[in-house]
């Protein structure tokens, strides 16, 4: 696994820390992360911070968004999925699709690489926090 994955992971543990949902991401230009987030739907009462767009408002304007890299411990969804297409980012490496698949497809459809890392850590640390919290997780994937 490397440093990146390794930090998306350690912003789901820091959103499960803080009795959220435990979905981390980080956006690498450069070789450099240069923003980093978390699910805080829960923690702001905001029904959109999913883990990939707090990581987009917190890296700001980094201009142009061409070769940079997302990394998320889960497969995005539909919301985050529209934000990767829209600022044109063309490759997302997930932790995991086992919990969740996300939008996949959509990505894809839209010129975007997805590499699904299949880790046993994203997809553990998602099972468990569902089974605990069943209703918090559908509610965040609107079910």
């Amino acid at each position: 696994m490397d440093e990146f994955m390794r930090a998306a992971i350690d912003e789901a543990r820091t959103g499960l820390q803080e009795k959220g949902i435990p979905i981390g991401s980080v956006l690498v230009k450069n070789g450099q992360i240069v923003g980093r987030g978390h699910n805080k739907r829960v923690q702001d009462n905001d029904p959109v911070t999913h883990a990939e767009i707090d990581c987009l408002r917190n890296a700001g304007r980094v201009g142009k968004y061409a070769g940079t890299i997302l990394y998320s411990t889960l497969m995005p969804c539909y919301l985050c999925a529209g934000a990767i297409v829209q600022f044109g980012i063309k490759k997302v490496y997930a932790g995991e699709s086992k919990t969740f698949s996300g939008a996949r497809e959509f990505m894809e459809s839209h010129g975007v690489e997805v590499i699904d890392l299949n880790l046993d850590e994203c997809r553990d640390m998602m099972k468990t926090f569902i089974e605990k919290s069943p209703e918090l997780w559908n509610e965040d994937i609107g079910l």
